[in-house]
């Protein structure tokens, strides 16, 4: 297979024209191996406390000041803290190195896929990220950390530092659209890609669970590894149900070999 003329330009490959370009979408279960719980698996958030799911809920957290100082202290508990890349991250980011054109297309917002070394430019995060901050007036950003310091100081709700609005973390919540031109990149990727691997990921989150069947449509080689079964199961051409930090390593090494 060759890239496609129709990829997203300047994805660094190597140049040789005859690699594939991977697509490669990750959601909760590539990061439970770091210590990141999933959402809606069977221990997921959701499922055993269905309240924090108001935390994430940007209609409550603009409007009720309790609800954003337990989101902060929910923030500053945060194991996204602790986390650090685990084999499947670090399989991602080595098949990136190897001169194969690589996109990743994540539902995170932990950071991990950077951590571990693939090129900034290369992760779309549909979701945002949790490291840091932004304003809901201004939009003037800073990091989670600085806030953080702020929380652990003694301001439950820290303002905006430079208009007085609420801050929030730079991520999606609940009620809040995605980034029209980081959606509008992985639509592109999506129809663009020879292979397209749905990892960790139930496939149930609408837009972003739509470019598997977007990659299918086009003609690309559609993998889901994920747990649990996934809407999109009957149109790939390989599902897999093994642990992803076991079995994503060898499927990328065998897309290199």
């Amino acid at each position: 297979m060759t890239e496609r003329d129709s990829a997203p330009a300047g994805d660094g490959g190597s140049g040789s024209g005859t690699a594939p370009l991977v697509a490669v979408l990750t959601g909760a279960g590539i990061s439970t191996d770091s210590g990141i719980p999933d959402y809606r698996g069977p221990q997921g958030v959701w499922r055993r406390n269905p309240e924090a799911e108001k935390l994430v809920t940007y209609a409550n957290y603009m409007a009720d000041p309790d609800i954003r100082r337990r989101s902060w202290a929910l923030r500053g508990e945060s194991p996204v803290w602790r986390a650090r890349p685990n084999a499947a991250h670090e399989a991602i980011a080595r098949l990136e190195a190897s001169g194969t054109p690589v996109r990743v297309i994540t539902q995170n917002v932990d950071g991990l896929h950077q951590a571990a070394g693939v090129p900034e430019r290369k992760v779309l995060e549909l979701h945002g990220n949790a490291r840091s901050v932004v304003c809901t007036a201004c939009g003037a950003g800073s990091t989670m950390e600085s806030a953080l310091a702020r929380v652990e100081a003694g301001e439950a709700d820290p303002a905006c530092a430079e208009c007085g609005g609420i801050l929030k973390s730079a991520t999606v919540m609940f009620g809040q659209a995605l980034d029209s031109e980081v959606l509008g990149s992985a639509m592109a990727v999506a129809r663009a890609c020879d292979v397209f691997l749905a990892v960790g990921t139930s496939l149930q989150v609408q837009p972003a669970a739509s470019l598997a069947g977007l990659a299918a449509e086009h003609g690309a080689r559609l993998v889901v590894v994920n747990a649990e079964p996934t809407p999109y199961d009957a149109l790939a051409d390989e599902v897999v149900r093994d642990p992803i930090s076991a079995s994503l390593p060898a499927l990328l090494a065998a897309l290199h070999s």
